[in-house]
């Protein structure tokens, strides 16, 4: 496509991200592409600048820029009999609307310049077309467990929806450098990208700066390793990129086993651990009715650090977190 359109986001797509909206209609672009034609204001929604994470609203206008041929159908590759085998048995739960993978640590959720094997890639285990499932939220590389997906238009709408209308419930388990105090809290602290590429990152900044996004964490101890370190719940109530782990390391708890955000101390105690961020339970309203909630096992990662401190996954309440956010003995870190 070489010259510039306007499209209109259609009502079953009301709370999409911008770049699965894309990527719904251009499949082959890859999200490095989508992000860079944001970033320089070629994709613009309803004439403003917007970030690839934007979410839409019904009947917005979307800029369209000339976008790249598509390759040749001829020269896709297509996935080996154990690529879908291996895709299948990451299933944690699916039915005619809604799928579940249990997403291994160190595969990437999206494809890149670089990166040639991720869970997007899987999914033609289930087709192409209308047929391929899509995602609805992303997990980091290094984070393992649940990643939710829509096997059609409608269904991956409305569970956008409910992650954009915070009506999705995301438990994470954390294994952390040290003992946060008190045991449980409310961490608000905006986050803004800071570096280029591989290099980027997210650091907590002033309110004020413009460049800053909301972001928001709860946080309850389950269980400690003596003053060393502690086992973690983690309930992001917004969707910052890395936001559990630079928020963490901002109040001086780096999650054990990263190696971006951390300190001597956390590095010294992770030893040959990996990233010890495991996304546990996921509760979501199903597309048609009722609720979803699905768990992800531990991963070889994460019960490789509860080996290590004595954690026993049996001792979590599978709803650590009252009812109305934080306890009154809880901390708002600001």
């Amino acid at each position: 496509m070489k010259e510039v359109r306007t499209l209109f986001v259609d009502a079953g797509e009301d709370g999409v991200r911008l770049d699965r909206w894309f990527k719904r209609r251009w499949p082959y672009l890859n999200h490095i592409q989508i992000q860079k034609m944001t970033r320089s204001g070629q994709i613009r929604v309803d004439g403003a600048r917007v970030k690839a994470e934007t979410h839409l609203m019904a009947g917005s206008q979307v800029r369209v820029p000339p976008l790249p041929d598509a390759p040749d159908p001829g020269e896709k590759k297509t996935l080996s009999n154990r690529d879908v085998a291996y895709a299948k048995s990451l299933v944690l739960y699916e039915d005619d609307e809604v799928l579940a993978l249990n997403k291994p640590a160190g595969l990437a959720v999206q494809g890149g310049t670089k990166t040639l094997h991720h869970i997007d890639r899987l999914l033609s285990a289930w087709g192409e077309g209308m047929d391929r499932p899509r995602l609805v939220h992303r997990l980091d590389r290094d984070t393992s467990g649940v990643l939710l997906l829509g096997k059609t238009p409608a269904a991956a709408a409305r569970l956008s929806g409910s992650f954009a209308k915070r009506k999705a419930q995301k438990t994470y388990w954390a294994i952390v450098s040290g003992n946060p105090h008190p045991r449980e809290g409310v961490i608000e602290l905006p986050l803004a990208k800071k570096g280029v590429g591989d290099r980027e990152i997210v650091v907590p900044v002033d309110p004020k700066d413009p460049a800053g996004s909301v972001a928001e964490t709860e946080y309850v101890t389950i269980s400690r390793a003596a003053h060393r370190a502690a086992w973690m719940a983690l309930r992001p109530h917004t969707g910052r990129t890395h936001q559990l782990r630079a928020h963490m390391t901002a109040i001086g708890h780096p999650i054990l086993g990263d190696p971006k955000y951390s300190n001597d101390k956390a590095a010294e105690l992770s030893g040959g651990l990996k990233l010890q961020l495991h996304a546990r339970r996921l509760t979501v309203p199903h597309p048609s009715s009722g609720t979803l909630i699905i768990e992800a096992p531990l991963s070889p990662e994460m019960r490789a650090g509860f080996n290590h401190f004595g954690f026993d996954e049996h001792e979590a309440d599978p709803e650590p977190f009252s009812k109305g956010g934080a306890s009154p003995r809880g901390a708002r870190h600001r």
